[in-house]
Parts: C-alpha cells; structure tokens; sequence
C-alpha cells in the first residue's frame, strides 16, 4: 500500500528547516524506501553519508537501498564497511616500563642486537600502509564489447584514449594529459563497466576504489588510506585507478564537516602528483551527482575531462537484454529489439532486474503447474508493468542543474540530451 504523499511533505519540510538533522533524514529515507522510491532514497542517504561519512545506520539502508537498485557491488561494500565499523576493538596491551624486553614480548618478536624503526618517509606516512586491500584486476573488456553509446566512446577516444596510444601525435599538437576523466550520469547505467573497457583498451590494470576501502572512523586513518591506494597504483603501473561514488568521497567541503575535510585534501595532493610521481596511472573517477563534487577536484590537472554516461540507447539495450538472457530457456516469441524499444529511459540495472521478474513469472507459472515453460513475450508485459525506469528522477534532478549551474559548459551534453528527450 502506498504511503500517503502528505507524509513525505512534512518530512521534507522539517528536513528543509533542519537540514542538518542526520536522524530526520535516515527516517525519510526509510519511508521512501518503504514506498519503493530507492533512487529518491539514494539521494538523501548520500547527504547523510557526507554529513558523517561512518553513520553505521545510513550505510545498513546505502546497503539495502543498492541492493534495492541492482548495485550488488555497492551493497556488499557499504556492508563491508558496516561489519568494519561494528568490528569490537581489541585493547592494546601497554607495557608498564620502557624495557626493550616487554616489548618484543607483546610482538613476539626476539631481541636482538638489531634496532626495527618504523620508516615514516618523506610523505609523513608512517609505512606503507600496506595491510589496506584493494584487488588489482586485470580487464580483458574492450570499449567494442560496449553495445551502442557511441558518443560515449567518441568522446573517450578523444580526451583520453587516441593521445594514449599515438603519442608522436600528441606531442606534435601539445596535447597534455595532466589529470583525470570523471564519468557521471545516472545509477545503474555502466559507468563501472565502461572504465574496466578503458583499462582493457589500455593494456592496463584496473584497480577499483569504493568509499568502504577509504572511509574510517580513526582521525587520519582515511588519508593514510588514500596515499597507500596511489602508492599501490603506482607499484602496479600501467593501470587505471577508478574511484567509484566520488560525491561521496569528494563532497564540497562547504557541505561537509571540517572533520572530513582530510580525505578530500590528501585525495587533492594525490591528484596533483599525476603531474611528477604517478607516470602510467590513469585516474577515473565515476558520480551520479557531479554537482556535488567538491569543486577543487575538477580543476585543470585534476580530474578536469568529463563524461556523461546516459542511460543506454536501443542498440545498446538490445545487447543488455541479450546478455541477461543468457543460459535462460526463452520462448520464440520473445523479439529482444521489440523489447528494447519498449524500455527507453531503462539503465542495465533497470534492465537486469526486468529480465530477473520476467523469468520468476515464467518459473512461478512452471512450479504451479508442473510443467517447466519458456520465458515468453506475455511475461516480458507484465514484468514491464512493475519494472518501471529508474533513471528520469535522476534526469529531473539533473535538469535543474544543467540549466541554471553549467558554468563553463560542464552540463552541455547533458542539455542536449535533455533537449532529445524534449525535457527542457
């Protein structure tokens, strides 16, 4: 049953007069989530997380809201980042003089004539932190095993994988490379996927960075954090290092705590090191709020380059469709062009989850008759009828944006989507 609309006027109301209430925001979130608005719920959990980046209960429902939208990946790290957060902490052992001897003993390590310092660097970091695991992947996608998105991969060509490969010609037209791309749009539409394709088309190795890998609740633990990431990209270089949620992890510091400002600051450091130390490190960076992103992050050296990945067209909605379907049993009168021009305005999430309903209606209908049957048009019909799109919320959002903040034409292609879809 649907909850009345009054209810969310009043929260939106009372969160308007407070709007730094985390506690108000997390029971508006529930109501929505509760009402199946998850990509609404999304938005207001991604304020609370930037508010306090370690609020165990705005990352349990970041967890369900995720899984909610199909972003299994994003809901096992805000969980894993829960489990590190409610972890108890074992006390430290202190010893009562300043004996060598009591030392080695609680490190169980022999004593010796030798001295073990711990090399702080000229980074200030005290070591590497090297226990940090972040997985480096090795990418066999190709921008080619993208169906459709055609303006995505030309603009990806230009700004970032041409001058890659044809360096002479790079240095012929002074062509720089300093800084990052920064993909956005809206949830559920590849943008993960296309940067894997980048690192494929690279020959590079892929490390994948989410906000469970860089937040933590020890004061300066979250910048130790990030350097030791770059260190590890650095190590493993050629690769493409992709940090997913960026508003999350980059939020406009005039938002935010002062509390949380460090991660941004040392994530600004680390950028500005592309330009000497980081040769062979490409950095992309993925939103789906690119307004929320601290301006300093998009400045010229930075992560400067900007691409919109838009909900996939016809062609490349097909290819989703066909790739779900996959291993499945499916009935001859399922046309998967006629069902892809049926789904405009769907992401690949969108899309996943309507092949899953489709399928547990052809499964529900087979358990109760006995019989096992293909999945068939008819199911694909009534999927469609609960599966609605997710990602116009986004685009009314976003609407807002690209017509009254396009500074410097950040939002044109955006616009001119808009426009296609006679939205503005």
């Amino acid at each position: 049953m649907a909850i009345d609309k009054s209810v969310f006027d009043t929260l939106t109301a009372a969160i308007e007069r407070e709007p730094a209430n985390v506690a108000l925001r997390l029971h508006l979130v529930s109501t929505l989530a509760e009402d199946k608005q998850f990509v609404d719920a999304m938005e207001h959990i991604q304020i609370v997380l930037g508010q306090d980046p370690v609020n165990v209960d705005g990352l349990k429902l970041a967890a369900d809201v995720a899984e909610k939208l199909g972003d299994l990946g994003k809901a096992a790290s805000y969980r894993k980042l829960v489990d590190a957060l409610s972890a108890p902490v074992e006390p430290v052992r202190q010893p009562v003089g300043n004996s060598r001897d009591e030392w080695a003993e609680i490190i169980d390590e022999p004593v010796t004539g030798e001295r073990h310092f711990i090399d702080e660097g000229v980074d200030g970091f005290a070591g590497n932190q090297d226990n940090l695991v972040v997985d480096v992947e090795y990418s066999d996608l190709r921008l080619s095993d993208v169906a459709g998105m055609e303006k995505v991969k030309r603009r990806l060509n230009l700004a970032f994988l041409s001058p890659l490969k044809n360096p002479e010609m790079m240095k012929l037209y002074g062509k720089s490379l300093r800084g990052g791309l920064l993909l956005y749009g809206a949830p559920g539409c590849g943008k993960t996927f296309i940067a894997k394709a980048v690192a494929g088309e690279l020959g590079a190795k892929f490390i994948s960075v989410g906000l469970s890998d860089v937040l933590d609740m020890w004061i300066g633990s979250s910048e130790k954090n990030i350097h030791s990431i770059f260190e590890n990209a650095r190590r493993n270089s050629p690769c493409v290092l992709f940090f997913d949620e960026l508003d999350a992890l980059g939020r406009k510091r005039s938002l935010t705590r002062n509390s949380s400002h460090g991660a941004i600051n040392q994530l600004l450091a680390e950028l500005d090191g592309m330009n000497q130390q980081n040769e062979g490190v490409f950095v992309l960076a993925a939103t789906n709020h690119p307004w929320d992103v601290d301006t300093a992050l998009r400045r010229p050296g930075r992560l400067d380059r900007t691409v919109l990945v838009l909900p996939p067209d016809e062609p490349a909605r097909s290819g989703v469709l066909e790739y779900h379907l996959r291993g499945r049993p499916i009935d001859s009168s399922v046309d998967v062009r006629d069902i892809a021009k049926r789904t405009n305005e769907y992401s690949g999430a969108d899309l996943a989850h309507l092949v899953e309903s489709a399928a547990e209606l052809a499964m529900e209908e087979s358990l109760e008759s006995g019989n096992i049957r293909s999945i068939s048009l008819d199911d694909f019909k009534r999927a469609i009828k609960d599966v609605r799109p997710s990602t116009r919320p986004w685009l009314e959002i976003a609407k807002n944006y690209a017509l009254f903040a396009n500074d410097g034409g950040i939002y044109d292609d955006l616009l001119e989507h808009l426009r296609e879809m006679h939205m503005v």
